[in-house]
């Protein structure tokens, strides 16, 4: 007669998976780029409908920068530059920069 041991499934413990850290879009406000030009880059690269990226755009206005949009580093960065070159492109000042979310 043989003997069965019984052996234990080994469990894989799961590393706790952190989410990867957001970062915050932020559109600054500029004198020189016109208005009508910003909407139509926040349709372009953060796919808001009309009126929202005039809210946005007119939050910036007002307050100085707003917050765009809180992605993952690279997809923030990535925004940000295009939005910016979009603006550069035209010859105007537009400035988008990213800022880690606390």
């Amino acid at each position: 007669m043989s003997q069965k041991t019984l052996e234990k499934p080994r469990t894989k413990v799961k590393p706790k998976t952190q989410r990867p850290p957001l970062w915050k879009v932020i559109l600054l406000n500029d004198d020189y780029t016109p208005r009508e030009f910003v909407v139509l880059v926040l349709k372009a690269v953060f796919r808001m409908n009309e009126s929202h990226a005039y809210k946005v755009m007119m939050t910036a206005h007002q307050k100085g920068a707003c917050v765009i949009a809180v992605y993952t580093r690279d997809v923030a960065d990535t925004k940000a530059k295009e939005a910016t070159e979009m603006g550069r492109a035209k010859g105007y000042p537009l400035y988008f920069t990213t800022e880690k979310e606390e």
